[in-house]
């Protein structure tokens, strides 16, 4: 029995380091929260600094232009938003700015730097470059649709009008030829 029996003053350090442990361990978990609430925000002032640098550039954007977003985001992992597909990030090391793009083909990161004017020069050319693309598919659409009118224009409706009877014809010609092919193959191989 005396095997079992335990030692009242032993128990009670057992419990006492079990409690200045937990006690311990409760001060090192806050202090790693409190590295990782400032780093979120360290991160979040980065994305501000880095917005506040782009937002002449924002504003200069042409009136009826709605396909840039702009927006600083919260979330797990803070994103400053370019457009709808792409977005500024900090890096793993919190330190490096990634601009990133998503895709359909997943994630491509367009330039990564810790240089905070070098990502703002990447961003400013990649919004010059998608307001230059929007023109140039407009523009295209516009010269599209005068040559479609001219096409129009030297064409006529008279000759509209003989394509479609022409149409019909075709038609009508390839189902009479459907009919015959039937009619031959029922007289040739009777069931």
């Amino acid at each position: 029995m005396s095997d079992t029996e335990f030692d009242a003053k032993k128990i009670e350090e057992k419990i006492h380091d079990l409690a200045e442990s937990m006690e311990r361990m409760r001060v090192a978990q806050a202090d790693k929260d409190d590295v990782v609430v400032d780093m979120r925000y360290a991160t979040k002032t980065r994305l501000e600094l880095l917005a506040e640098e782009l937002l002449p550039v924002f504003n200069d954007v042409p009136e009826g232009n709605d396909q840039f977003e702009f927006a600083l985001t919260q979330g797990d992992t803070p994103r400053l938003w370019i457009d709808m597909t792409s977005f500024v990030r900090m890096g793993r090391d919190q330190r490096e700015y990634e601009f990133v793009r998503d895709t359909r083909l997943g994630r491509t990161i367009l330039a990564h730097t810790k240089d905070r004017n070098e990502i703002g020069k990447r961003v400013t050319d990649y919004v010059s470059e998608r307001i230059l693309e929007r023109e140039r598919v407009l523009e295209g659409d516009w010269v599209s649709m005068r040559a479609d009118r001219n096409v129009t224009a030297l064409i006529g409706t008279k000759s509209s009008r003989y394509s479609a009877r022409a149409v019909a014809l075709w038609f009508l010609l390839g189902l009479v030829g459907g009919v015959a092919v039937l009619a031959l193959s029922a007289w040739f191989w009777p069931i």
